[in-house]
């Protein structure tokens, strides 16, 4: 099979599609830069289509590689026909290549190959034919000095027809279906671990379908299986066993065939229902490790794609009881200007000392906006606040600051702040991802900012790889300024990486701040293709050149240029005039559909962020605790975290409240970031309270 035939089948693109995007991938382009650069040689296919060509054709290659293997490990055996060799060659199904593998696979010394030794496999031909006669009659003809009795003869030659059924290529993928269309996962309480297994009270006695088993289900048995609390089983009907079995195995009614009867039967027990099972639970694993990726990732790249402030003066505050809130201010490039420490919350309550100084820090820092971390006293901080008056308007806002903790304790905090400690570090976080979220979040590993679904139960390659796609998808949407930029950011610009971001900075602060794009060619190991797959996606606001601060890549900067000479106007007089770029004629540039479609988008709102502008919450002032919740009671807040079953939100106390999805709408909801995203302000009912158990139900109110 040709790797483009492969790929058309699994993701139904246009065979020309698929061939334009592995000729782009082969040359080293980048998801990012083809899907926005190169849409005229893909037929428009978008980043996800582009990735998808791309895992495709990284399984295709994994397949080839294991026929190889397995091909080289018949040869080496001897066994290797010229039709075992087209079987494996034609198989791009792993799991069927892996049927075709398993009789030459090396094994322990299994019950089938003692009973060969003993010279029974004759025996086991001869009633697995059942072309009549009696089997006590068949094994007394194989007594000998190790074979001293009927049954043991009969025994082993169903162990070694057991090994054949085990190994019938067909059998097995008819058992997967049967599996698939009939499994039942089971789970049970573990005798005696009554006590220690509360978490998992709801799979003491738990049993459906295999394959339509909800992921966070399925990650909650398998967990508490792990932790040895619950015995996890499939079962399927034995009848629909039976059924497939004789059909298989059986000719007729004879004495033979109930030996083959027995034989399947143990084949089943022994063999087939173990190794069956655990693949078909492979293949649910992997269903719901795909389903908590694509929940993961959207909910990163809402993160990752929050409304920032832009470039404020902004106070930052980490708050806290006995520690005390800390204080950093930082100017509008996020730079520490000073740092400070007030309390004013129990035991010590300060609070004339407290504000004193916060209106002193404002003052003296010009500060626009005061950025509050919403974990410990946060709440109660940010009601100390609103009741404070500054000698100027600030504008207050709650921040996330899940992953702050993390991020002052690495080496890039210890790096970018080598004199202070990690108090100081995590309150300069808060305040730079309200600034710019995207371009300090990518500091973080995703797993720490507290937006998965089981991310501990996956896989974490596979997860590493989804969120390290999220992470630059968004940098490149958002696109990058050089003269500001971490080295951090701008590793995730398509065609740099770690090497290029450091020597990107390094030429920054012994040059100066960069003046064009074309000044990009003079960084250290800047080559033509690391420059052309960059390029549209760095800034540079300071150029003369408006085009350096867009989207628009240097290559199409000639054909802006002809626009621009066709019109009778300059360049600078074209871009952002949405009035003379009407009025341009595609036909008259040699340019594909696509590229001026998107050349036109650009050239009207020139480096426009995708991002909305952050706006300032509010939560309700009667709430400090769980115990201020009264059902019926509608409140204002905010989406913390989205799952597959709805959608957790801070309403201001310590507890999260979960709406579940069959609350988010009038509707039915089967995925609930169709209905909410991150960070969104709602506004809720609670429906639901185990002040006990501190779960809180609530219910979106429709906007």
């Amino acid at each position: 099979m040709q790797i483009g035939t492969y790929i058309q089948q699994i993701t139904q693109l246009s065979e020309k599609q698929i061939n334009g995007t592995l000729k782009l991938l082969g040359e080293g382009a980048t998801v990012p830069f083809i899907s926005r650069y190169r849409k005229g040689q893909t037929g428009g296919l978008d980043e996800v289509q582009v990735a998808a060509v791309r895992d495709q054709k990284e399984k295709f290659e994994q397949i080839l590689d294991r026929q190889k293997s397995i091909l080289k490990k018949i040869d080496e055996q001897e066994a290797l026909t010229e039709e075992l060799r087209i079987k494996i060659e034609a198989c791009f199904d792993l799991q069927k290549l892996e049927d075709l593998y398993l009789p030459f696979k090396q094994k322990r010394t299994s019950k089938a190959e003692k009973a060969r030794k003993l010279g029974l496999e004759p025996l086991a031909k001869m009633i697995m034919a059942q072309r009549g006669g009696a089997p006590e009659d068949m094994a007394e003809r194989f007594m000998s000095r190790d074979v001293h009795e009927i049954e043991e003869a009969l025994s082993g030659a169903r162990d070694i027809m057991a090994e054949w059924m085990n190994e019938n290529v067909a059998l097995r993928d008819r058992l997967r279906q049967v599996f698939r269309r009939h499994g039942r996962l089971q789970s049970k309480l573990v005798k005696g671990k009554e006590e220690e297994a509360q978490t998992y009270k709801d799979y003491f006695d738990h049993e459906e379908a295999l394959m339509r088993i909800a992921a966070h289900r399925f990650f909650a048995i398998t967990r508490g299986e792990k932790e040895g609390v619950l015995k996890v089983k499939v079962e399927v009907p034995m009848q629909e066993i039976e059924r497939v079995m004789d059909r298989f195995f059986i000719k007729g009614n004879s004495s033979c065939a109930d030996e083959v009867v027995k034989a399947y039967k143990e084949a089943y027990r022994r063999l087939l229902k173990p190794s069956v099972s655990n693949e078909l639970l492979g293949e649910v694993r992997e269903r719901a490790e795909t389903q908590s990726y694509n929940i993961f990732a959207e909910n990163l790249r809402q993160l990752l794609l929050a409304s920032p402030v832009g470039r404020k003066r902004v106070l930052a505050i980490d708050p806290g009881f006995k520690t005390g809130c800390k204080l950093v201010c930082l100017d509008e490039n996020g730079e520490l200007l000073a740092n400070d420490i007030m309390y004013p919350h129990p035991p010590q309550k300060d609070q004339a000392k407290a504000k004193s100084k916060l209106s002193r820090l404002v003052e003296a820092y010009k500060i626009d906006v005061i950025a509050v971390g919403d974990g410990t006293a946060g709440r109660e901080t940010e009601h100390f606040l609103k009741h404070m008056r500054f000698p100027k308007e600030v504008q207050v806002y709650i921040v996330r600051e899940d992953g702050a903790s993390i991020y002052s304790a690495s080496p890039i905090a210890r790096k970018e702040f080598p004199s202070f400690d990690v108090t100081v570090r995590g309150a300069v976080s808060i305040g730079r991802r309200l600034m710019d979220p995207l371009a300090e979040l990518v500091k973080i590993d995703p797993k720490s900012l507290g937006v998965g679904s089981y991310q501990h139960e996956v896989n974490q390659s596979g997860l590493k790889k989804v969120l390290d796609d999220v992470v630059v998808s968004c940098v490149n949407a958002v696109g990058v300024d050089v003269n500001t930029a971490s080295p951090y950011l701008l590793q995730y610009v398509s065609g740099l990486g770690p090497s290029l971001a450091e020597n990107i900075v390094a030429y920054r602060n012994e040059k100066g701040q960069f003046e064009s794009r074309e000044e990009l060619k003079q960084v250290p190991r800047m080559g033509e293709k690391a420059y052309e797959q960059a390029a549209g996606f760095l800034r540079v606001a300071q150029s003369d050149n408006p085009l350096d601060n867009s989207a628009v890549h240097p290559e199409s900067y000639p054909l802006v240029e002809k626009m621009a000479k066709t019109l009778g106007v300059n360049q600078g007089e074209l871009v952002g005039n949405a009035d003379l770029l009407s009025k341009v004629n595609q036909g008259a540039f040699d340019v594909d559909a696509y590229t001026w479609k998107d050349l036109i988008e650009e050239l009207k709102k020139p480096g426009r962020d995708p991002r909305k502008q952050a706006t300032v919450f509010e939560f309700d002032s009667r709430l400090k605790s769980i115990d201020d919740i009264v059902v019926g009671m509608e409140l204002p807040a905010i989406v913390t975290n989205i799952t597959a079953f709805g959608a957790f939100v801070n309403i201001g106390i310590k507890e999260n409240g979960l709406i579940h999805k069959s609350r988010l709408a009038e509707h039915y909801v089967d995925a609930p970031t169709t209905i909410v995203r991150l960070n969104q302000h709602l506004k809720v009912r609670v429906v639901e309270l185990d002040a006990t158990r501190k779960r809180i139900g609530l219910q979106k109110l429709e906007d």
